[in-house]
C-alpha cells in the first residue's frame, strides 16, 4: 500500500505545480480573445452599412462594365466627335464638329484651310430639316457622305433621321491644288 499512496501524492504534487489560469501567456490570450469578440460585435452591428455599400459598389461596377462593352464602332465614333469638337476651334485641322447657334440657321466658317485633299464637317440635324452648303471657291466640291451620298450642287438635302451627318468638302479643281487652300463655307440648316 505504500506504493499506491506515493503515486497519489505524486499526482497531487504534480497538480499543485500547475500555474493558475490568468497568469502570463494565458492573460495575453484572454485579452486577445476579448478584443476579437469585441471587434466581431462591432462589425456585426455595422454590417448593414457595409452590405449596402457593397451593393452600391457592385451596381456601379456593373454599369461601368456595361459601358465598356459598347460597340467598338460607338467608341471610335465618340473619339472622332471629341476630336472634331476640339478641331472646330482651329481653321487648319479636320474633321470638325459644327453646331448652329441658338436662333441662327446658318453656320459660317471663315478662312478655313484645307491642308489635305478634303475636310469633313460633322453635324447633327433633326428629322425633317433641310441642309444646304455654300462654298466661296468653285474648285471645292461639297458632298454629304454619311448617312447617304448627296451632292449639294444638285440642291438641298432633306434630313430623314436624327443621326450624324458628315459633309465632305474636297478639292475638285483642274489645276494643282495649293498646299493650303483657304475658303469660306456656310452650312444652312432650315426647318
Amino acid at each position: 500500500m505504500k506504493k499506491r499512496y506515493k503515486k497519489i501524492v505524486k499526482t497531487d504534487n504534480h497538480n499543485i505545480l500547475k500555474k493558475p489560469f490568468l497568469q502570463s501567456s494565458n492573460t495575453h490570450m484572454a485579452f486577445f480573445a476579448s478584443g476579437f469578440i469585441l471587434l466581431l460585435a462591432i462589425s456585426a452591428c455595422s454590417s448593414d452599412n457595409y452590405f449596402e455599400e457593397s451593393i452600391r459598389t457592385a451596381e456601379v461596377t456593373a454599369a461601368n462594365k456595361n459601358r465598356s462593352l459598347q460597340d467598338p464602332e460607338d467608341v471610335e465614333d465618340s473619339i472622332k466627335n471629341s476630336y472634331a469638337r476640339l478641331a472646330s476651334k482651329r481653321s487648319d485641322i479636320c474633321p470638325k464638329l459644327i453646331q448652329e447657334e441658338v436662333g441662327s440657321k446658318v453656320v459660317e466658317r471663315h478662312s478655313e484651310v484645307m491642308v489635305n485633299n478634303h475636310c469633313d464637317y460633322f453635324l447633327y440635324p433633326r428629322d425633317g430639316q433641310r441642309l444646304s452648303v455654300n462654298v466661296n471657291n468653285r474648285q471645292i466640291e461639297a458632298l454629304l457622305i454619311v448617312p447617304t451620298l448627296h451632292d449639294f450642287a444638285n440642291g438641298d438635302y432633306q434630313v430623314k433621321s436624327y443621326d450624324k451627318h458628315v459633309i465632305r468638302l474636297s478639292y475638285n479643281g483642274a489645276t494643282y491644288r495649293p498646299e493650303n487652300l483657304v475658303y469660306d463655307v456656310a452650312v444652312t440648316v432650315s426647318d
